[in-house]
């Protein structure tokens, strides 16, 4: 790609580019994107889990014994961390990351609320990492420039 061409690609399709390519990884703080009032949150996947173990547990407390309720809600808790903990935490992800590299202002939203990190390692070694004080489009400029000037050397 030309020096020309660089210059007037959007920021935003850069970044979609060193992603893609594998030379970038985004970074999402699933905490603060898994809380109401996200653009990702599910009310669903994080609530009727936890209330059904929760009333399985009253049940078999008050209809047999506290010892069913007790083991219930053990084994509740161990599916729950187990099972669906990883499959809201990479939900949330995978939402989060479409909906942050729709556009320029989702993205700047997300980034000055510290919710991304950009990571970039280098093909000479070097290793960069980018948070919400830093400027994302001058990471993103600077790991495409030299990315492409090592495949030039090469």
């Amino acid at each position: 790609m030309s020096e020309a061409e660089d210059a007037v690609m959007p920021p935003l399709d850069r970044l979609k580019q060193l992603l893609d390519a594998q030379q970038v990884k985004l970074g999402v703080h699933i905490r603060k994107m898994n809380s109401p009032g996200s653009p990702v949150y599910r009310y669903g996947e994080n609530i009727w889990p936890a209330a059904t173990i929760l009333v399985t547990s009253f049940a078999g407390t008050a209809l047999v014994h506290y010892y069913l309720g007790g083991a219930i809600l053990a084994v509740g808790c161990w599916w729950w961390l187990s099972k669906v903990q990883p499959r809201i935490r990479d939900g949330v992800f995978e939402r989060a990351t479409a909906w942050a590299l729709q556009s320029d202002e989702h993205f700047d939203a997300l980034w000055a609320k510290g919710v991304l990190s950009l990571y970039a390692e280098l093909p000479d070694g070097r290793k960069f990492a980018a948070a919400r004080r830093d400027d994302w489009r001058g990471f993103a400029r600077l790991v495409f420039r030299e990315t492409n000037s090592a495949k030039d050397a090469a």
